[in-house]
């Protein structure tokens, strides 16, 4: 057995090349480590299948023994379908969309048609007397959108200036939605119109009309978002931040491009992409004198009660959040929204419940999107291909909000002696921007892996095996995504690749690869509470919530997996902020938040009822075994009892035990309040085949391989699910979506599901799956996540597979017909 220290930033960030010195990069030292007693614990680690050791850690003494890996366990590891499956094939399933309450209103809001504009007057009597309004507000203040950093730097306005075409000015809460939507017509505003702009590259010039007049902050949300603080700000443009997620520059990158044998200078472009989720954001308020209770489709309930209290100043003891099921959230469910904030002042005005749920054109608007960037970029190597610079400058907009960043790859994905990045954010009058699964990341990975791609065809080396060659820092995710290459290049048939451009038919097949990465991301303060009750029913309760990726079942699984049962037979509680504090859906967070506390807590009762069942077995706690749904004295099968009646007998009323997500058993390398950053990263490999049809410009990606670590896949299923889920959403981001905002008016002309074109069934290529089993010593399930990777890498590798089938650079998203054959052409 070893001792393993990790002392590497994120991702291998800073990591020096062989005989290179180390850089200061981000944020190194961890925090102290676990309080209380413990023990030196043998653990596996390393990847299932590809070279498994044991190291030791330091486990707290109240925590389980580790779990071998998932080959050997009983309910963790395997392929359960969802438990609420059936209620979501039959309807049964109550989604926020569906909650009817008594006496329930129809809220209905007000925007604005003009892009950008003072309002001078509201007048609302007219909407106030019209039949079946029950209550009328108009907004104080607006969430979501960048404000000044000297507010007076604006003339005074009792209302909010208006920003972007279909920003919310009032509200109105009616007895039916006919008479919501007739009485927000009546509500007269009269306007001062001011200049706008709505492109990127127009907002950036000098002469521009400003969105803001002065500089502009905008700290970050439980989803992620905002900017940093403090940067300087010119007109439109603000930044340039120069340490994304605290990675700084290093080095000398002016001397390390003059010291290069080839470089790439190129520029990449992405669009705006909005979320779309199934579900509609929505809210229903009912506020009444005892205390208010949301319904919320949410990947947060804690922060909708955190805003609900702050908003109004009430204590959150006093407020209830309820989410059943979240069709879909990408980033931009987090807090309650202007939609939410509307909804709860209408109802504590109507004393009734309001239901303010967004339709689709508003959902498009303003409830969130993916910014846009322009990217220049740089990278310079050696003939060897040993890399030596990387120069990024990169702009985007999130319409009136900030975080329009490309993320941190290129500080940290490959090692590199001399980087330098600089990232803007430019305001134009627009709805504002969200985060969208792994923010910034999808963007810079477009640019960074095809650059690398460029860097290969000039050095006349395999994309891959140049990545070999610089992907070499030795840590856990360089070794993982090593393995993950080799993996998917031989389920690919990567070896039947041919040279770029070498198909001489108008028809044109190609293949290409890309990988990604992103954060393991650990929700601090996530509780779980697991019962036993005298009848022998076991259930774990939760106040975490479910966007559709199957929490119940992996909650269930985990406790399962102690007390010998099967899933079904767990009772597994979420969406409830009256239970124990759960993590955030977002940001592949759940998993590695929940999965530890939940064991820990199944793994505490499981031995007090050993203690409570060992007389009626004649045997000690510690030889008592659960599986196969009974109990057992350990190697006498003849003891073997069901475990319902083995607890009928020992005649209690109730066991509980409650238990927190701690700190990983190494320590995090950065921790707040409320999230910790591992040393650790997770990420993939996809492999693309495309089909270029050169006449017209279409393309179409017709097979995907996808290689991804996740930690240990608590259910190989629903982890496949999530893949499948991102690599189509990145076909979709690459080839067919875009948003497309009039520049005389600032409205969004395809503010709908017909025009703005998503991924159908027929154009979902086929993909496979392949996961890595990677075993880490972190926690009590060595659990990860995996949502954001499988989407970061696939328009990326989509675009090199269009290099390889036509021997043409597409430096810009969409793949549409235009921007293919302009791309054919140049």
């Amino acid at each position: 057995m070893q001792d393993v220290k990790d002392t590497t930033g994120i991702q291998g960030a800073g990591k020096p090349a062989e005989g290179q010195k180390a850089q200061e990069g981000g944020p190194q030292k961890a925090p102290p480590p676990n309080p209380g007693p413990s023990r030196q614990q043998a653990l596996p680690y390393g990847i299932v299948g590809g070279g498994l050791k044991e190291v030791t850690r330091r486990v707290p003494l109240d925590e389980p023994p580790p779990l071998p890996e998932n080959a050997k366990l009983q309910s963790i590891g395997k392929p359960v379908s969802r438990l609420d499956g059936i209620e979501k094939v039959t309807g049964r399933a109550r989604y926020t969309f569906d909650v009817q309450l008594p006496g329930m209103l129809w809220g209905k809001w007000l925007v604005s048609p003009l892009p950008h504009a003072r309002i001078k007057s509201i007048d609302t009597s007219a909407a106030e007397r019209a039949p079946g309004v029950r209550a009328v507000h108009v907004m104080e203040r607006l969430l979501s959108a960048a404000k000044l950093r000297d507010p007076n730097a604006e003339k005074g306005n009792r209302y909010p200036t208006i920003r972007y075409a279909g920003q919310p000015i009032a509200a109105v809460a009616a007895e039916s939605p006919r008479a919501a939507e007739a009485a927000v017509k009546l509500i007269k505003v009269e306007y001062e119109p001011l200049p706008h702009v709505s492109e990127l590259e127009a907002a950036m010039k000098e002469n521009a009309p400003r969105v803001y007049p002065g500089p502009t902050e905008q700290p970050a949300t439980a989803g992620g978002g905002g900017a940093p603080p403090g940067l300087p700000q010119k007109g439109n443009v603000r930044g340039p931040d120069t340490k994304p997620r605290g990675m700084g520059p290093r080095g000398d990158v002016a001397k390390g491009l003059s010291e290069s044998d080839v470089v790439v200078d190129a520029e990449y472009r992405t669009q705006v992409q909005t979320h779309v989720p199934m579900e509609p954001h929505g809210l229903v308020a009912d506020w009444r004198d005892e205390g208010l209770t949301l319904y919320a489709s949410t990947q947060y309930i804690g922060s909708v009660r955190d805003e609900a209290a702050e908003h109004f100043d009430l204590p959150k003891s006093r407020i209830r959040v309820i989410s059943d099921f979240t069709g879909g959230g990408f980033g931009a469910k987090y807090g309650i929204g202007n939609f939410g904030l509307l909804a709860i002042h209408l109802s504590r005005k109507a004393r009734l419940p309001v239901r303010m749920v967004l339709d689709r054109r508003e959902e498009h608007v303003s409830a969130g999107n993916r910014p846009n960037s322009i990217q220049r970029l740089k990278l310079g190597a050696k003939r060897d291909g040993t890399l030596m610079a990387l120069q990024l400058q990169a702009y985007g907009s999130g319409g009136v909000a900030g975080g329009a960043g490309v993320g941190f790859a290129h500080s940290t994905l490959y090692a590199c002696p001399n980087v330098q990045v600089e990232q803007y954010d430019v305001f134009t009058n627009a709805g504002p921007c969200a985060a969208f699964r792994a923010p910034g990341q999808a963007q810079g990975m477009f640019g960074l892996e095809q650059a690398i791609d460029e860097l290969a065809e000039k050095i006349g080396m395999d994309p891959l095996a140049l990545r070999d060659k610089i992907d070499v820092s030795g840590t856990d995710d360089c070794v993982a995504r090593a393995h993950e290459r080799r993996v998917g290049a031989e389920r690919f048939g990567w070896n039947k690749r041919r040279p770029a451009g070498s198909d001489k038919d108008p028809i044109k097949r190609g293949m290409g690869f890309a990988q990604s990465q992103w954060l393991y991301l650990v929700h601090r303060n996530t509780a779980c509470e697991v019962r036993v009750t005298g009848d022998g029913s076991v259930e774990a309760f939760s106040s975490t919530q479910d966007i559709g990726t199957g929490t119940r079942t992996i909650l269930a699984q985990v406790v399962a997996e102690e007390f010998g049962l099967r899933p079904e037979e767990i009772g597994s509680h979420i969406g409830d902020s009256r239970y124990p504090t759960g993590p955030a859906s977002g940001g592949s967070r759940v998993t590695s938040s929940l999965t530890p506390a939940a064991r820990n807590a199944a793994w505490r009762c499981a031995r007090e009822l050993a203690s409570r069942l060992a007389p009626i077995f004649g045997a000690n706690a510690d030889e008592l075994v659960f599986a196969n749904g009974k109990v057992m004295v350990k190697g006498k099968t003849a003891s073997a009892m069901p475990f319902r009646e083995a607890v009928k007998k020992a005649g209690f009323q109730e066991l509980s035990h409650r238990a927190e997500r701690r700190d990983d058993y190494e320590g995090y390398m950065v921790s707040t309040n409320e999230m910790s950053i591992s040393r650790h990263g997770i990420g993939g490999v996809q492999f693309a085949e495309v089909v270029v049809d050169t006449e017209t410009g279409i393309v179409k990606v017709e097979r995907m391989v996808a290689v991804h670590d996740c930690g240990r896949p608590i259910n190989p299923k629903l982890t496949e699910s999530q893949i499948y889920g991102g690599v189509i959403q990145g076909v979709s981001y690459a080839l067919y979506e875009e948003r497309h905002l009039d520049a005389a008016s600032g409205h969004h002309l395809n503010a709908n599901v017909d025009q703005y074109k998503i991924v159908g069934s027929r154009e979902v290529p086929s993909i496979e799956v392949i996961l890595l089993e990677q075993l880490g010593a972190q926690s009590s399930t060595d659990a990860r996540g995996v949502a954001e990777p499988a989407n970061v890498a696939t328009a990326a590798a989509v675009a090199n597979a269009f290099y390889n089938a036509t021997g043409k650079r597409i430096r810009t998203l969409p793949m549409t017909p235009a921007n293919v054959l302009a791309a054919l052409r140049a």
